[in-house]
């Protein structure tokens, strides 16, 4: 969104003054592929399977069975899934609702947790015959997993090691211009944003992508604006590969998902849904208030690597989540970091990947 907000004023010169932005770099082929696409571009096997939640969500995932050289975890010998949760681009279908229906739509990163990654988990066991894996999750991949392996000790004793990049569970001291936005009052952020998707992806991200963020300078623009909401780590952005990056992202979620984090930046707990009413809650939770995440009843092997330069998953926040896990195996900070190195930066398979690999090798059992 900021980075729409930031660029959409340059647009209307861009039909006839496209000198004046640059000469326009090489369009990558991947900006129009899907993941699977994707995968086969680098050379790499890919499976593709639907996850099937309790509550009715079709979540489409991939597997790289095997792979080629220069992939940490495929060829270390891994059997590599890539994961999904409900509402994104790939992950649109429901058995019973409408992808147009608020009914849809009504789920946050709770549901995530309950719901998408417990069915993710017992789709990729049944499938590879394992009786336990490795969880790699960022960001909000890491919220849902510290709430599953908390709140469901069966699937927690399924997962051999739980390695967390840019973890986010309480958000107290987020800096990013996103909590300004999640300061607005929930009946004030539904009449703008409606009650079902939240800033989808569409053409108009594609166009910028392609057309505007790939012009020399203007590139500069789009990739600060990224650094606004994540942290600035100017260095170690791949910026031949910025159009494919924006061309994808974002993909979506629910306007209760950004809603369920504005709670938590004002009461910067690690609590579930606030329904709005004690008479609401009582419905969901049996109590009147949203219960908490109690992360010390966590026990999977957990290792985590934070950034120093992260805006989202502030290092404060971090060291309040460090202090609750009992099985904390590994801690890595690094200060240059921001909310997307873990997963764009160039040096990070040498700075964080093959460590990961390592870990998985001597907690293999």
């Amino acid at each position: 969104m900021w980075l729409l907000l930031t660029v959409t004023s340059l647009i209307s010169a861009l039909g006839s003054t496209h000198g004046y932005f640059g000469k326009l770099h090489p369009i990558s082929p991947e900006v129009t592929m899907n993941i699977s696409q994707m995968i086969a571009y680098w050379g790499y096997p890919s499976e593709e399977y639907d996850v099937v939640t309790e509550d009715g969500y079709i979540l489409g995932i991939n597997r790289i069975p095997y792979g080629k050289k220069n992939s940490e975890n495929i060829d270390a010998g891994y059997d590599v899934w890539l994961g999904n949760s409900r509402g994104n681009t790939w992950a649109r279908r429901n058995l019973y609702f409408s992808p147009d229906s608020v009914e849809f739509w009504a789920f946050s990163f709770d549901e995530m947790a309950k719901y998408d990654l417990p069915a993710t988990i017992d789709l990729i066991l049944k499938k590879t015959g394992q009786d336990k894996l490795h969880y790699v999750g960022h960001s909000q991949g890491t919220t849902i997993g510290f709430i599953a392996f908390s709140t469901n000790p069966k699937l927690a004793e399924r997962i051999k090691t739980f390695s967390a990049l840019a973890p986010v569970a309480t958000v107290k001291y987020t800096k990013t211009l996103l909590n300004k936005l999640m300061l607005v009052p929930s009946f004030l952020f539904k009449l703008i944003f409606g009650d079902k998707i939240f800033y989808p992806h569409h053409f108009f991200d594609h166009f910028l992508a392609t057309e505007v963020c790939s012009r020399e300078t203007v590139d500069l623009l789009c990739s600060n604006a990224l650094f606004i909401i994540c942290g600035f780590d100017t260095k170690n952005l791949n910026m031949s590969r910025l159009d494919v990056y924006l061309s994808h992202n974002p993909a979506g979620t629910s306007v209760q998902d950004v809603l369920h984090w504005s709670q938590a930046v004002k009461s910067g707990k690690f609590q579930a849904f606030d329904w709005g009413s004690p008479a609401q809650n009582m419905l969901h939770y049996h109590q009147p208030t949203p219960p908490y995440y109690n992360l010390t009843d966590m026990h999977v092997p957990t290792a985590v690597w934070n950034g120093g330069n992260d805006l989202l998953a502030d290092p404060q926040d971090v060291d309040l989540l460090l202090s609750k896990l009992p099985n904390l195996i590994y801690h890595k900070k690094i200060p240059p970091y921001n909310h997307l190195d873990f997963i764009w930066a160039m040096d990070a398979p040498q700075v964080i990947y093959n460590e990961i690999v390592s870990m998985m090798g001597e907690n293999n059992k």
